[in-house]
Formats: C-alpha cells, sequence, structure tokens
C-alpha cells in the first residue's frame, strides 16, 4: 500500500493563505454588522428591566391602595365605635364608667385622625408612582421602537449575510483540518495579536502586507521559494511571495461567488 504523500511547505502555504482569505471574509461579514447585535442585545435588556420596573410600580399602587381601603375600614370602624359608646355614655351609673368610655371614645377618635393622615401620605405617594409610571411608561414606549427599528435593522444584514458566513465557516473548518495542528495554533495565535486578524499575508512593495518595514531582498528569495514557513520579524505574520498570493485569490474568489 503507497504511502500518503506528505504535504509540502508550499502545499501548507497556499492552505494557510487559503484559510486566511476565508477568515477575512468572514470579517468582513461581521463587520458590517458592527455593533448592531450587541446594541439590539442592551436595548433587549433595557426594555426588559423598564417592563420590570413597571410591573412593580404597578404591584405597588396596588398595595398602597389596599393600605387606603384598610384605612378608610378602620375608620369606618372606629366611627361605629365611638357612636356605640356615646350611646353606652347615657346610661352610665357613675363618673367612672363615663370617664372610662371618654377615653375610649378619644382613642378612637385618635386613631381616626391618624389613618387619615396616612391615607393623605398614599394619596401623595399615589401621584408620586403614576408620575414616575408615565415616565416609565414613555422611555418604554421610545426604547421599543428603537429596538424594533434596531431589530429590523439587524434582520435585514442577517438575511442578506447568514448564509454566506455559514458556508464559510464550514470552508474553514475544512481547511483547518487539511492543515497540521502546529501550524493552526500559531496561525490563530497571530490572527489574535495582530491588527485586522490578518496572519497571513502577501509581501507588497518589498514589505510584509499591511506594514512599512521592509522586507530584505535575500528573505524575499526565500519567501518565493517556498521551501520553509518565514514570518515578518516586526509583526510575528506568515509570509508568503505576491505570485502564490494571487493564485490563491483568484481560486478563493471562484469560490466565495459561488456561495
Amino acid at each position: 500500500m503507497a504511502a500518503k504523500k506528505e504535504a509540502t511547505v508550499e502545499d501548507k502555504l497556499r492552505a494557510l493563505y487559503d484559510l486566511q482569505l476565508i477568515d477575512s471574509r468572514v470579517d468582513e461579514i461581521r463587520n458590517v454588522r458592527g455593533e448592531l447585535p450587541l446594541e439590539v442585545e442592551d436595548l433587549e435588556d433595557e426594555v426588559l428591566g423598564l417592563k420590570t420596573r413597571m410591573d412593580k410600580l404597578k404591584t405597588d399602587l396596588e398595595t398602597i391602595n389596599y393600605e387606603i381601603t384598610a384605612k378608610k375600614n378602620l375608620i369606618d370602624e372606629a366611627k361605629a365605635l365611638i357612636k356605640k359608646y356615646a350611646e353606652q355614655q347615657k346610661n352610665v351609673r357613675n363618673s367612672r364608667e363615663f370617664n372610662s368610655l371618654a377615653k375610649e371614645v378619644e382613642f378612637q377618635e385618635l386613631e381616626i385622625q391618624l389613618a387619615e393622615k396616612n391615607i393623605k401620605e398614599f394619596k401623595v405617594q399615589i401621584d408620586q408612582k403614576k408620575e414616575v409610571i408615565a415616565e416609565t411608561k414613555e422611555r418604554l414606549g421610545e426604547r421599543e421602537s428603537h429596538l424594533k427599528h434596531k431589530k429590523s435593522e439587524l434582520d435585514a444584514i442577517l438575511a442578506e449575510t447568514e448564509k454566506e458566513e455559514k458556508a464559510l465557516l464550514a470552508q474553514s473548518d475544512k481547511y483547518e483540518k487539511l492543515i497540521e495542528e502546529r501550524l493552526i495554533k500559531a496561525y490563530k495565535r497571530i490572527r489574535t495579536n495582530v491588527k485586522n486578524g490578518l496572519a497571513v499575508v502577501p509581501i507588497e512593495r518589498g514589505a510584509s502586507g499591511g506594514s512599512f518595514f521592509t522586507i530584505p531582498p535575500q528573505v524575499q528569495v526565500e519567501i518565493a521559494s517556498r521551501k520553509k514557513i518565514i514570518t515578518d520579524e516586526h509583526s510575528g505574520r506568515i509570509l508568503v511571495d505576491p505570485a502564490l498570493a494571487d493564485e490563491e485569490q483568484q481560486k478563493m474568489h471562484k469560490m466565495f461567488d459561488k456561495i
């Protein structure tokens, strides 16, 4: 049985650059979305928070109204007791009984005064709560409208790009499997650490792509020979020669057009 042909350095460079082109295309798609997903998420959280606040304020109102009803019932009970004690005073046998009933009447009158004071305070609270509810309702309406607009915006972008992104991510996984783990780890590490996520770049006008640092002619010759993987000493990026880059770009653009 014939042994599996080992990938050459050139094969590895081509696969790495292809992977870079795919991942860069995914980055472009995600850049189009920009901060929209985060904006939508923040707005959803804010709307939920405002709805929770509205629910709490309405519950508070219900509680205050319940307290007012309880105080009104207490006043009615106190008035009934005062009437009862007044009737009893007419039939007392001595001043001690009369004074005792007078104290009960006085106590119930104080209970009425306190309950009426409480009711006034509760009504002030109701006015304050209603004001906050109106403000919260207005704010909630604004935020819901803004969220609807942003969601619509995001949905439109997703409709345009989701299918392509999914297909590209599948291709990215496929190409990763063609490259040895050591190189994939290096690629991902560089991609994380450099601007624009460019880990593999061609030489452009004698310098590494996206850099102003010139590559010495001898190093350029080595890169063009495709015999070993060479990185830029300044940025750490993996370097490929312009001809290889051009060939792979044409190949990958054809693939992108089919997606």
